[in-house]
């Protein structure tokens, strides 16, 4: 309901902000009216169905509404010695067999929720809230990496190979990798204790995040990142969103125009392919999320010369045409921090994006 006065209130305010510049409709989207509704309100003098609001307000009752009596009585059957460890999906068939209608199972539901007697029975555990991983923030190479296995066809129908992939989360750089015909906690954590070993990460603070898989919270994977100082972080299980970094890394390993039409002849081959794949992505792939320089680059610190030097050659093209420009040059400056998995607070600054999570945050490789 809304009062003449109130609506005069309303009008002078909208009155007020699109004298100051604003537009219409986001002035009365502030407000919680549309276009429409303001219009109607100004209708002609003559007309005063746009200025009366005409509803009454009266309070009205569905006519399914269940009853008091109806309540109870769902209520005592519910209770009744055969029916007391029943759910309604039984309780109300066995009644229809004996000629009783009362309300539909929905409406059992709602009438026991209602007195606080619809619990969880049964020996299988409650599900549970997990809940959403601690946010990383990568500001410097080896800080934070993120790992993965993915599947590569062999050709043996059925069979596969696995890929083990280490990126650092930082530079984008694939820092360790490893292929296997089985998945396992032993080739795991050898593969860490190499990447870190190649890297030179010997204090620590390194967080690794992955997801819930056996190879990644078996006993000796996480003794040796317990004797490397790595701290090991996890994603939410079957929530894809948590480690999107990896899994963008995967699309971009399998879309790439490289990549075989046919299964991988054997170990062998898989292994040789990822290994130029690997040197193609940290030192000929430019990526779009850190501004276009390499992996490689980043990750060896050469990527803020390159940027200072793109913004040299933007600012001295501006100079020579500055027609060509309607306000600035591109962005080139070096981005300095990377979040997996960030607080809200920074997820509308900066949302990474693999698979399902790549489309929503937009981290394209």
């Amino acid at each position: 309901m809304s009062t003449p006065e109130t609506r005069a209130l309303v009008l002078s305010l909208i009155d007020e902000a699109v004298d100051a510049g604003a537009r219409l409709a986001p002035a009365c989207a502030v407000l919680g009216l549309t276009a429409r509704t303001l219009r109607r309100w100004r209708a002609p003098a003559g007309c005063d169905s746009g200025r009366v609001d005409r509803r009454t307000c009266t309070p009205r009752v569905p006519a399914n509404r269940l009853t008091p009596e109806e309540q109870e009585a769902i209520l005592a059957v519910c209770n009744e010695p055969e029916h007391r460890s029943l759910p309604p999906t039984q309780i109300v068939p066995r009644l229809a067999d004996q000629g009783r209608y009362i309300a539909s199972e929905s409406s059992f539901y709602r009438v026991l929720r209602a007195h606080n007697q619809v619990h969880r029975r049964g020996r299988a555990a409650a599900p549970r809230q997990v809940p959403k991983p601690e946010g990383v923030c990568a500001t410097a190479p080896n800080t934070a990496w993120c790992w993965d296995i993915t599947f590569l066809a062999s050709s043996i129908r059925g069979q596969f190979y696995r890929l083990y992939l280490i990126e650092d989360l930082f530079s984008r750089k694939i820092v360790g990798w490893e292929v296997h015909a089985e998945e396992s906690a032993d080739h795991a954590s050898r593969l860490i204790e190499r990447a870190c070993l190649a890297e030179g990460v010997h204090r620590p603070g390194l967080v690794l995040h992955s997801d819930n898989g056996s190879p990644m919270k078996g006993a000796t994977m996480l003794s040796t990142l317990q004797r490397l100082g790595v701290i090991p972080s996890f994603s939410r299980p079957s929530v894809s969103d948590d480690n999107p970094y990896a899994e963008s890394l995967f699309r971009t390993l399998k879309y790439t125009p490289a990549f075989p039409n046919q299964p991988f002849a054997s170990l062998a081959d898989a292994r040789a392919w990822v290994a130029r794949f690997v040197h193609w992505y940290n030192e000929e792939h430019r990526h779009s999320k850190i501004r276009f320089v390499t992996p490689g680059q980043r990750h060896r610190g050469e990527d803020i010369a390159i940027l200072a030097n793109r913004h040299r050659v933007y600012q001295t093209a501006q100079q020579a045409n500055p027609a060509r420009w309607s306000r600035h040059t591109r962005d080139w400056t070096p981005i300095d921090h990377v979040w997996l998995n960030p607080p809200k607070e920074h997820a509308e600054i900066q949302a990474p994006a693999g698979s399902h999570a790549a489309r929503k945050s937009g981290q394209l490789c």
